[in-house]
């Protein structure tokens, strides 16, 4: 089983200096459990260039790397797996051409997509935006906690909370039922990106085994 607990998406910031790679380092610093990849506007050599640096990271670090939607990506670069959206290719058709042994992943707003993501063979889903984000311009409308508790009564596959999500609201999201968060924003803009990786993931961990939290 794979461990979502903190599911980093890649981004650059470039106000602030930094790239795919200083936020995929930082957060396979900070304990990240899963690297995402996502890149939508570079050219195909530059985006497999990135890739091949980043598995090569996630690699010796021993945690799985996802690509965001570009199949051909990640079968170059023999990623762990690949996430895909609504308009994306459905999960079926994604594992016939990965390989059944890849991890699938696909995002899901309501409980209709998140039932018929679970029947098409998804390894687990990406719910949301749970709230406002800025970190996706075409994300859409935040569904919120109830939607999220609502897909969970619905499917039996894991749940990745994502959308605004930072350490003010991870408990609502766990309450709600999300087995990990994934984060963007809330790491990539962080002043410190390794240390908020930490807290993120020592808030998420406390509560799924509070016996863990110091007083």
């Amino acid at each position: 089983m794979i461990n979502l607990d903190l599911y980093l998406i890649t981004t650059e910031v470039p106000q602030m200096g930094r790239s795919h790679i200083d936020v995929a380092r930082a957060g396979i610093a900070g304990g990240a459990s899963v690297i995402q990849f996502r890149e939508k506007g570079k050219d195909n050599q530059t985006i497999y260039e990135i890739a091949c640096k980043i598995r090569e990271l996630t690699r010796k670090a021993g945690i799985p790397f996802i690509v965001n939607d570009r199949v051909d990506i990640a079968l170059a670069v023999d990623a762990d797996g690949i996430h895909g959206g609504q308009k994306d290719m459905p999960a079926a058709a994604v594992s016939s051409l990965i390989g059944k042994v890849k991890i699938v992943g696909t995002s899901v707003s309501s409980v209709e997509e998140a039932v018929r993501a679970e029947r098409e063979g998804a390894s687990y889903l990406g719910v949301g935006p749970i709230f406002p984000t800025p970190s996706k311009s075409d994300a859409g409308e935040p569904i919120g906690c109830e939607m999220l508790a609502q897909i969970r009564k619905s499917v039996s596959i894991p749940l990745v909370a994502i959308g605004g999500i930072n350490l003010n609201n991870v408990e609502d999201v766990f309450k709600a039922g999300a087995d990990g968060i994934a984060v963007i924003s809330a790491v990539a803009c962080a002043p410190d990106m390794e240390q908020a990786v930490k807290e993120l993931l020592k808030k998420f961990k406390e509560l799924k085994c509070p016996k863990n939290r110091k007083e």
